[in-house]
């Protein structure tokens, strides 16, 4: 992200992030009588340098229910070893994690505010407590290359165990095989190298993913599958809403980051479940005088906040290429100070606003609504309800109702009779996504970024009007804003003429189901 955006962490009144790193490592279970491997012979190994044993403790945090477990995140404060401190880690892919560090302070049990922060729509209002204490003796070797740089390292530790609520002590042996940074492609072939010589040993894949969780193995609350939760076979629909909700609390964390296009596809996931719900609005109880009517109102509310932040972002990116593109002699005045500083400025207004409300009862209240709905037994489909097919005739007969008024609107009216073919097509695309209607979706998609261009170019059009009118209020020059207001005129004209087309294929994908 720019650096003139201000980043989460200030907005907090944080002084800077906590520092990160991403891990890529294999573990593996081992008897307590297995000889450590030899790395001889590999060309990638030029020496191996064993460090000293050191003694590492560490105390594990998460909620009463196990929420951070659920989702394979651990969060611990460690003593001990070259990198003590508070670690959250997170699932970065297959095979990696993102730790995140702070510095141990003063008090054993108080979490960061930082790491909390993080992981903050999972945890919401419940307190995150010990739930177990694991002590490491570590032997670390180090793999160097024949530069004397770091390419690995290679971990055999003896590990002691106690789950917070049991008095059991656990003991066993494990290995890890950690890269070091910087290896990009070459990666996994390097580590499969490296894992054979451990298999060679005697090793065998880890049968869980971290000490953590070989710990709490037994003693974890019923919360259903960890790689997807909420899953249910007997509705393709209800199975994409729980896997957008997934996806909502992983871009949660993304936004607190402030990383690049995070506030965009957390509002797309938004999007997406309410999209959803509205498609199936009555296996979900949403419909307009239900019970949980109220979750589609505030879905709505929430994309609208993250909207300012996207919105902003959008309109920044814009007339940065549009400025760029443009001959020098062309961009009179302080014009870039006004559309992009301008636009950035209302950027980093959007996401405090954004990150105020991801931090209320509010916010909490409606992702737990949305876990009752997913975890919810759907009701078993009767005799007289639609097949999915016929879901998505219907969508798409209600969306060519709406191409059919935009052709009959009035000239003032046409951008927001197209914003609503777009909204439509938005629907059906992800209800023929989540049914198996692949072509359909694609379709649908096709006409839904063919009329987003157009409505980006409403939108910049309106915000160019106004800059122009505060740029000529303050005697500068307004050529330029001129300019760029012609071409995005002509960028919705091609859209609207692109939209005939893109409505025939989609009529003729539907026609195919």
């Amino acid at each position: 992200m720019d650096a003139q955006v201000t980043p989460i962490w200030h907005a907090y009144g944080v002084a800077a992030k906590p520092d990160r790193h991403t891990e890529v490592e294999r573990k593996f279970d081992v008897l307590e009588s297995t000889v450590s491997p030899s790395f001889e012979g590999l060309t990638t190994v030029a020496r191996v340098e064993r460090s000293p044993s050191h003694t590492l403790d560490a105390v594990y945090y998460d909620t009463p229910g196990r929420d951070l477990a659920a989702r394979r995140i651990t969060l611990r404060r460690r003593t001990g070893g070259t990198d003590e401190g508070w670690h959250l880690k997170l699932p970065a892919g297959k095979g990696a994690r993102t730790e995140v560090r702070a510095p141990l302070g003063t008090a054993d049990d108080e979490v960061p505010d930082e790491l909390r922060d993080m992981v903050l729509a999972i945890v919401r209002n419940r307190p995150l407590v010990p739930v177990a204490r694991i002590t490491t003796n570590r032997t670390v070797d180090y793999l160097y290359d024949a530069d004397g740089a770091v390419i690995a390292e290679f971990c055999d530790d003896d590990v002691t165990a106690w789950a917070q609520d049991g008095d059991d002590e656990q003991r066993w042996r494990e290995w890890e095989i950690e890269l070091a940074a910087g290896h990009g492609d070459d990666g996994p072939a390097l580590l499969d190298r490296l894992a054979n010589r451990l298999f060679d040993a005697g090793a065998v894949p880890a049968a869980h993913g971290s000490k953590l969780a070989r710990v709490l193995a037994g003693t974890q609350p019923e919360t259903g599958d960890a790689d997807e939760p909420g899953t249910v076979e007997l509705d393709p629909v209800h199975r994409a809403v729980a896997e957008q909700v997934e996806q909502l609390l992983v871009w949660d964390r993304a936004v607190r980051d402030d990383a690049y296009d995070s506030v965009h596809q957390m509002r797309v996931a938004t999007r997406k479940i309410r999209s959803l719900l509205q498609a199936a609005e009555d296996a979900f109880a949403v419909s307009d005088e239900a019970e949980n009517a109220w979750i589609l109102d505030e879905l709505k509310a929430l994309a609208g906040v993250l909207g300012v932040a996207r919105d902003a972002e959008v309109l920044a990116e814009r007339y940065e290429r549009a400025l760029d593109d443009l001959p020098k002699e062309l961009v009179r005045g302080p014009v870039r100070e006004r559309l992009v500083d301008g636009a950035r400025r209302q950027y980093a207004a959007g996401l405090r606003r954004s990150l105020l409300a991801m931090r209320s009862p509010r916010y909490f209240r409606l992702l737990d609504a949305l876990e009752r709905l997913v975890a919810a037994e759907p009701p078993v489909r009767p005799a007289e309800r639609e097949p999915d097919t016929k879901t998505v005739a219907a969508l798409h007969k209600r969306l060519r109702k709406a191409a059919k008024t935009a052709a009959k609107a009035a000239e003032d009216d046409t951008n927001e009779a197209l914003h609503r073919i777009r909204k439509r097509a938005k629907r059906l695309r992800y209800t023929a996504a989540a049914v198996g209607a692949d072509k359909v979706s694609e379709r649908a998609k096709a006409v839904q970024t063919l009329l987003g261009e157009h409505q980006d170019s409403v939108v910049s059009r309106e915000h160019l009007s106004r800059q122009a009118e505060a740029a000529h209020a303050a005697g500068e020059d307004t050529f330029t804003y001129g300019l760029l207001y012609r071409q995005e005129e002509e960028l919705a004209r091609r859209s609207r003429a692109r939209l005939d087309d893109a409505l025939k294929k989609l009529d003729k994908a539907v026609r195919r189901v």
